[in-house]
């Protein structure tokens, strides 16, 4: 097995790496301090094929791999924790559109957002529905040829400054089975935003409330077939576990790069204290879980770009493994630059805040133990090792 990175990867990990320390990484802590969604910049992203990464060609996509993409989101994650994974949620909701839309819907949204011209929001967690998904209660009924959707979402990235959404609705029974997906226009008439959630990180993003009251949505702009929702739903966050792990690797990367230099420069007992034993231990533990970290992600990756009958459960070990690890790393990172670390003219305490909701989103850190326990105490569970 070759761990190196071919020709084509060195050359999208070199381009988001410019990127990154370009037009993301200068401007971080700005729109972290006060809360600006830099759409701006998102454009410029969709403008090098960033916002349309593993989406179809047909659609204007790039049709990269999971694991090409993970690439790249590690690189612009070094530059901007907040903004890439925005990025990560809209070529999420974006690759479900060109996967299973109807020729009209693609026609209508595909080029828009791969090229990033216009952004998109993932709406699938309720307020009573979010580890389990399938008890969802937004409801669309089919009045002639459109849906009527009334419901509400919570937690939702991007809303009221994205264009369009991917909304889960219930179309029939309880359960999984009468689950639908839908591509929406947010300015439709009978939406509505709740305020802008006050969180720990991701400042540089807003969360929002979406409201449905009598949504009227061409059917044409169905994804899939009526009952199809939560499968989609399902196979999509299979990636954004991959995507989301991929970009607390990136930040915690940065954190430990930029400990390594303190480490280097900061001075006592006449000595840089990268000379103390107890710091070298901490930079060889991070490091090395890290690396860990990262071929975990880049085999789930694999897994899943190979249409691997377990790829479900390996991209639930990375992100498990993953996102606690990214915490740990810039937790301990932090620690290495003593109090410097809690102050705000350090990066460090942004990097952590900004990684802690990775343990959470996605399906939580403990949500994607059920996943891993369920499949390894099955009879033929020697083929997951």
């Amino acid at each position: 097995m070759n761990f190196d990175l071919n020709e084509d990867q060195t050359a999208y990990v070199e381009l988001a790496a410019q990127f990154s320390a370009n037009e993301l990484a200068p401007h971080a802590a700005l729109w972290d301090a006060e809360a600006i969604f830099p759409k701006a910049t998102l454009k410029q992203a969709g403008e090098l094929g960033f916002c349309g990464l593993y989406s179809d060609p047909e659609v204007g996509g790039l049709g990269l791999s999971r694991l090409d993409s993970s690439l790249i989101f590690e690189q612009l994650a070094m530059g901007c924790t907040t903004t890439t994974a925005m990025l990560t949620i809209h070529n999420m909701a974006t690759w479900m559109v060109s996967a299973n839309a109807t020729q009209v819907a693609k026609e209508h949204y595909g080029e828009m957002l791969t090229s990033g011209q216009w952004l998109a929001s993932y709406c699938l967690t309720e307020a009573n529905a979010g580890s389990d998904a399938a008890s969802l209660t937004t409801k669309a009924v089919k009045t002639g040829d459109e849906y009527v959707i009334t419901g509400s979402k919570i937690f939702i990235s991007g809303a009221g400054e994205t264009e369009v959404l991917v909304v889960m609705a219930r179309t029939g029974e309880p359960g999984a089975k009468g689950i639908s997906a839908f591509v929406v226009d947010s300015n439709s008439a009978g939406i509505s935003f709740g305020r802008p959630e006050d969180k720990m990180g991701w400042n540089a993003q807003p969360t929002r409330m979406v409201n449905f009251d009598q949504v009227r949505v061409p059917a044409a702009n169905l994804l899939g077939n009526e009952g199809d929702g939560f499968t989609i739903a399902m196979k999509g966050l299979d990636g954004g576990r991959i995507n989301i792990a991929t970009v607390g690797l990136g930040t915690a990367q940065q954190a430990l790069s930029e400990a390594l230099a303190f480490v280097n420069d900061r001075k006592q007992f006449g000595k840089p204290i990268a000379a103390f034993q107890g710091i070298q231990f901490k930079l060889a533990d991070m490091n090395t879980e890290l690396v860990a970290a990262r071929q975990m992600v880049r085999l789930a990756a694999f897994k899943l770009d190979n249409k691997h009958p377990d790829a479900t459960t390996y991209c639930a070990m990375a992100k498990r493994f993953a996102t606690d690890i990214g915490y740990q790393v810039c937790d301990e990172a932090l620690q290495c630059f003593g109090g410097s670390g809690y102050i705000k003219e350090y990066p460090m305490e942004r990097y952590l805040r900004d990684s802690r909701v990775h343990r959470i989103l996605e399906g939580t850190n403990e949500i994607m133990r059920v996943i891993i326990a369920r499949r390894i105490l099955l009879k033929d569970s020697q083929a997951i090792l």
